[in-house]
């Protein structure tokens, strides 16, 4: 956070000199102590991010391969004029933080084919176009990639 506000502080001004350093610096350090006291913030939660960044950028790439792929699926599916034979699946994500929950259910909901339902402890109920897009979804690249996040 401090190294955020430092930056933001530099391209505003718009050139680099020492006053403008040291001022930054000061200024960077009261904000983030202010930050802490008023707003109760947690450096923990900073390292954690720090660490789990590059397995989010794996979980986007994940997402975007997993979208192209169920769009294809549905647009062969609607092409084909094959009937839809919907079906709901209820699974357990195994999660018991929101963040990978929610991060999940919005997966499955950007993924064309699924939509998610419900979700409550980690307990998805999952609409699937067809069975097929059921298949494995307790089991998905979703589900494997966030499993390796920290809390």
């Amino acid at each position: 956070m401090w190294f955020l506000f430092f930056a933001i502080w530099i391209i505003l001004n718009g050139r680099i000199t020492a006053e403008i350093v040291l001022f930054g610096i000061g200024a960077a350090t009261v904000l983030c102590l202010f930050i802490v006291k008023v707003f109760r913030y947690q450096w923990h939660l900073e390292i954690t991010f720090v660490k789990n960044f590059p397995i989010m950028v794996l979980y986007v790439l994940n997402l975007i391969r997993e979208v192209i792929l169920a769009s294809l699926a549905t647009g062969k599916m609607i092409w084909g004029k094959k009937g839809t034979d919907a079906v709901l699946v209820e699974f357990d994500s195994g999660f018991r933080d929101n963040v990978r929950n929610v991060l999940l259910a919005n997966s499955i909901t950007l993924t064309p084919g699924t939509y998610t339902v419900a979700m409550e402890n980690g307990i998805f109920l999952v609409a699937c176009l067809c069975p097929e897009f059921a298949e494995g979804i307790d089991e998905s690249s979703f589900i494997r990639i966030l499993r390796k996040m920290s809390e």
